[in-house]
């Protein structure tokens, strides 16, 4: 089992949803989220007055996926949420251990 972390743009999330959700990925959590990387903020005009955005707002997708769907839901993630622009943001996969549903007590991927 892995857990993918996607950061993306904020207006890219519904189409990584849906675009997750025709592939059978149902379950997803959503965070939103400020950082910068490369991209390090940018200036913007608030009543004629500059002021630098140095915290660039954005969303974070989080997914448990099995492992034999992992390359699907990183391809599905990369296709929908790429603009090709400095800011698309980035994809983190990190091994999960184990996966307890509460409900129901199942574990490891039926509790996926």
């Amino acid at each position: 089992m892995k857990k993918v972390e996607a950061i993306v743009r904020i207006f890219k999330l519904e189409d990584v949803k849906n675009a997750l959700s025709a592939k059978g990925i149902h379950g997803m959590t959503i965070t939103d989220v400020k950082g910068f990387g490369r991209q390090k903020g940018h200036t913007e005009m608030y009543r004629g007055t500059e002021y630098k955005v140095e915290f660039v707002p954005k969303v974070k997708i989080e997914v448990a996926v099995s492992d034999e769907n992992l390359q699907m839901v990183l391809d599905t993630i990369l296709r929908t949420a790429q603009t090709g622009q400095i800011g698309d943001g980035k994809i983190f996969v990190s091994t999960l251990d184990n996966t307890i549903r509460i409900r129901t007590g199942e574990t490891g991927e039926l509790a996926i």
